[in-house]
């Protein structure tokens, strides 16, 4: 169960988060000056105070970085040239600042770091994927005949599951 903060204590918290100054705080927050110092050291050492401060600490950090949905959306922006960069000139007549979007090389990189993320119809990764579920397979009858101690040293083991390849793929 939670407890709650009384308004004084949540200001103090909140001046607290703001300044890092603890005395400070407490006397924004509206506890008298001379009583501020220990009130804010107390006030620090309790548990819902201390909580509040992580939480809305943790909120803050979060806000700050970047996660990766807004990562590949400013991805997306650069490679369709929408995110512009501000370029300053300078000429004899003075100094001037426009707006300009990134260069086909920067849009083509954007495009590959998308692409690294959502692969799609690629035909190397579906090599790859079925080269690993054949390994698997092939893992898992060595392990079945082993536990079955049916031994077939010198024979050639089968594994006939490529599956979804077609003709088309399996030429290229």
């Amino acid at each position: 169960m939670k407890r709650k903060l009384t308004p004084k204590q949540q200001r103090f918290a909140d001046e607290y988060i703001e300044s890092g100054k603890k005395e400070e705080s407490a006397i924004k927050a509206g506890y008298k000056s001379r009583s501020a110092h220990s009130i804010a050291t107390e006030n620090l050492q309790k548990p819902a105070i201390k909580s509040y401060i992580d939480e809305r600490m943790a909120e803050i950090a979060s806000k700050r970085i970047m996660d990766a949905t807004e990562a590949v959306e400013l991805l997306t922006r650069i490679a369709r040239g929408e995110e512009k960069e501000t370029v300053i000139s300078s000429t004899p007549e003075g100094v001037y600042e426009s707006q300009k979007e990134a260069d086909l090389k920067t849009r083509i990189s954007a495009v590959k770091e998308i692409l690294k993320r959502y692969p799609g119809d690629d035909k190397l990764v579906k090599a790859q994927i079925c080269k690993a579920e054949a390994e698997a397979d092939i893992a898992e009858a060595k392990a079945k005949e082993a536990r079955s101690g049916d031994s077939n040293e010198g024979q050639t083991l089968i594994v006939d599951d490529v599956g979804g390849m077609d003709d088309e793929d399996a030429g290229s």
